[in-house]
């Protein structure tokens, strides 16, 4: 089953020149934060979020329940609860995990062996709530 949409969210230090860098490369603006410190780019299915002040490092974002275009999952997907309840299992540490009795939106974040840091991020409610 797919985890859901998959992009990376980057700490930026200057929203403005990041976004100016990012289309240069061809990447088109898809949701324009900028009031809130950040926006979203796409380049066919590759995403990209660009955060300002928001985070330390960049990170890993998948969202359960949603497609790369940042619409809802028609029918079943994985839960970020039930994905979070199979990570444990397998003995990975999640230092913040979501409620696990949660029928909304809800996220988690973890850390690879690398340091690397990995939010599950999803914006609908569970499946079958």
């Amino acid at each position: 089953m797919s985890l859901g949409a998959f992009s990376i969210s980057l700490a930026v230090k200057d929203l403005a020149a990041s976004i100016k860098f990012y289309e240069t490369l061809g990447f088109e603006s898809f949701h324009d934060g900028s009031e809130h410190n950040y926006a979203i780019l796409k380049s066919g299915d590759a995403v990209i979020g660009l955060f300002q002040g928001m985070f330390a490092g960049n990170i890993l974002t998948i969202n359960p329940g949603w497609r790369q275009d940042a619409t809802a999952v028609d029918g079943t997907f994985e839960d970020v609860r039930d994905i979070q309840n199979r990570l444990q299992a397998a003995g990975i540490d999640i230092p913040t995990p979501a409620d696990a009795n949660g029928t909304g939106p809800a996220s988690f974040m973890l850390t690879d062996p690398d340091g690397n840091t990995i939010l599950f991020d999803q914006h609908v409610g569970k499946p079958d709530a």
